[in-house]
């Protein structure tokens, strides 16, 4: 049965392990989605990253603090990880539950704020011309776009698609993801603090004085 000390110490080493690759894992899928909706304003995506980066520091301390049976490590490190638990399942909720029309918020709002060098550049790549049909687009902006978009076209006063039809596709995979692995990932963090507290509490077999320090 796996339940002593040495067994506790290298499943708690290699869970620090699986937290690093985690960490990568959500700083990857973050990096991912930012490039996808390009210039959108994502605050949650944000908060995945950030949780990735913060999830390998914290795995650090957690393997030093295996690795010694060391208290006051173990103690700073179980409570971080519970922080980060609530924190990573919030974000990862709000990810999922978010509505389409506050994706769409979001989406405007990072629009709005980035420079027309930007914009110019979302409209290149896409195809597509300002932001929604009810947003305004300065005269003459999209007229070299529009010539790209209608190219063989017999229509009168044609006009390239708003570049939100083309981008929320994205946006929206961008947000399941996150969201998806935000909670796969959250549930293992707490099982590394319930595996830290047992470690906390159990004796190392070979008596060192500085065993409980």
């Amino acid at each position: 049965m796996c339940g002593g000390f040495t067994c506790s110490k290298n499943a708690l080493i290699a869970l620090n392990i699986l937290y690093v690759m985690v960490g990568f894992l959500l700083i990857g899928v973050g990096v991912y989605a930012r490039a996808a909706s390009i210039v959108t304003n994502l605050p949650i995506v944000g908060g995945i990253l950030a949780c990735g980066v913060i999830l390998i520091m914290i795995s650090m301390l957690g393997l030093v603090g295996a690795v010694k049976h060391h208290q006051v490590m173990l103690f700073f490190y179980m409570i971080i990880l519970f922080l980060l638990f609530l924190i990573q399942f919030s974000i990862a909720s709000s990810c999922l539950a978010v509505s389409s029309e506050q994706r769409q918020e979001f989406a405007e709002q990072g629009w709005n704020e980035v420079s027309d060098t930007t914009r110019k550049q979302v409209q290149d790549n896409f195809l597509c011309c300002g932001f929604n049909s009810t947003s305004s687009v300065p005269d003459g902006s999209c007229e070299l776009i529009n010539k790209q978009c209608c190219a063989g076209s017999d229509v009168e006063n044609c006009a390239c698609d708003p570049c939100l039809t083309k981008l929320e596709e994205k946006i929206d995979y961008a947000f399941k993801l996150c969201g998806g692995l935000g909670i796969f990932f959250s549930f293992t963090e707490f099982f590394g603090v319930w595996l830290t507290v047992r470690y906390r509490n159990q004796k190392d077999p070979r008596g060192l004085p500085s065993a409980f320090l």
